[in-house]
């Protein structure tokens, strides 16, 4: 499946539920898949995680 159609699929199936469950219910299905995507990156190892908690964190060097 290319980008392409992902990206079609994706706000198609938000479309969907937008009309047939209602505004949270699209809102939870685009935050949960924000959050899969985001596990999927560490997993994948393209996120470092001691980067961003050296960045967030209260002591900076």
């Amino acid at each position: 499946m290319s980008r392409r159609q992902f990206g079609f699929l994706v706000g198609f199936l938000i479309a969907w539920l937008w009309v047939s469950v209602g505004f949270l219910a699209a809102v939870g299905a685009v935050v949960a898949g924000v959050v899969g995507y985001w596990v999927a990156r560490v997993v994948e190892g393209d996120v470092d995680i001691r980067e961003w908690t050296d960045r967030f964190s209260a002591s900076h060097h």
